[in-house]
């Protein structure tokens, strides 16, 4: 078994960290919020005080965090980033949605301190990190990979090599693209049904058993009929993530309508207060129903749930 440390304990890393516990690994965790540390402590982890405290001595250290920016501060930042306390023999693993360029700069510094890179971020929420049912996009050497497999596997239930490093960051931004261009779209769809005074559960019946409904998309509209927008991928970050993708598209001159689109779609929605909502709520957006009179004025209008 592996000494791991996890740095983030959102509500993701947390849950990584107590199926690495399960696994029989000797793991090590911080947060910048105390408390979340100290839950985590209950499970079998060490507390560490610092990224860089808690990377000593680690045969593998996880980053699950938000951002480029909270990355740079957990890995790189001068007096208290981990890569600095890492051995030699020890492997960095990059598990958070960020944008390709920091993640290739990321790997590069870790290169340059003589430490093995992948980055290593996710498909899958809540309910599939707690059941250890994460699926990897990975970037980086096959070797480096096959070393890192015992621990991936404690959190993952497939383990997908994507090429270099980056690709695995790359990849994510595309899976997460598709899925954010399929929910505006399904929203969309959902709030034209019930102006053309469609019943929206039937319509919603109907197309779910049609081949142009992915899995992902059928789950969805359950869940935006029943008004359930609790947050597992909240739209705020939905809307982090599509700037990466567009970041990523400008870098490279490539041409994007579509995810654009949908990135102004998404943050219409966090305009619009709801931010904090599961992605289904952009739903919200679409509601509005209107019923014209022959003549072409307006007589009613309704919104969802009045």
């Amino acid at each position: 078994m592996a000494s791991v440390s996890v740095l983030g304990l959102g509500a993701m890393g947390s849950r990584m960290a107590v199926n690495l516990t399960k696994a029989g690994h000797a793991v090590t965790v911080w947060s910048r919020d105390p408390d979340k540390a100290g839950r985590l402590s209950a499970s079998g982890a060490t507390r560490a005080s610092s990224p860089r405290a808690a990377a000593t001595g680690a045969d593998v250290v996880i980053a699950m965090v938000r951002d480029d920016i909270a990355s740079r501060a957990v890995w790189l930042e001068a007096s208290t980033g981990a890569l600095a306390g890492m051995s030699r023999d020890a492997i960095a693993i990059e598990s958070s949605t960020l944008s390709v360029n920091w993640v290739r700069t990321l790997g590069m510094a870790a290169a340059n301190s003589g430490i093995a890179f992948l980055d290593a971020p996710v498909a899958g929420s809540r309910p599939q990190a707690e059941a250890g049912q994460l699926i990897y996009f990975v970037g980086g050497d096959a070797s480096v990979l096959a070393r890192a497999l015992p621990v991936l596997n404690a959190m993952g239930s497939a383990v997908h090599h994507a090429g270099a490093p980056g690709s695995g960051a790359g990849v994510k931004l595309l899976v997460n693209a598709m899925f954010g261009i399929q929910l505006a779209a399904l929203g969309e769809l959902i709030g034209l049904a019930k102006n053309m005074g469609l019943d929206t559960a039937n319509v919603i019946d109907i197309l779910e058993s049609t081949p142009v409904c992915s899995p992902a998309a059928k789950l969805a509209a359950s869940a935006m009929l029943a008004g359930n927008f609790a947050p597992l991928f909240p739209i705020e970050l939905v809307v982090k993530d599509f700037g990466y993708v567009v970041e990523g598209a400008r870098a490279v001159g490539a041409r994007i309508p579509t995810s654009t689109a949908a990135h102004r779609i998404f943050a219409e929605a966090v305009s619009s207060g709801l931010g904090d909502d599961h992605i289904t709520g952009v739903a919200k957006l679409f509601a509005e129903v209107r019923f014209e009179a022959a003549g072409g004025d307006s007589v009613s209008s309704l919104t969802e749930g009045s």
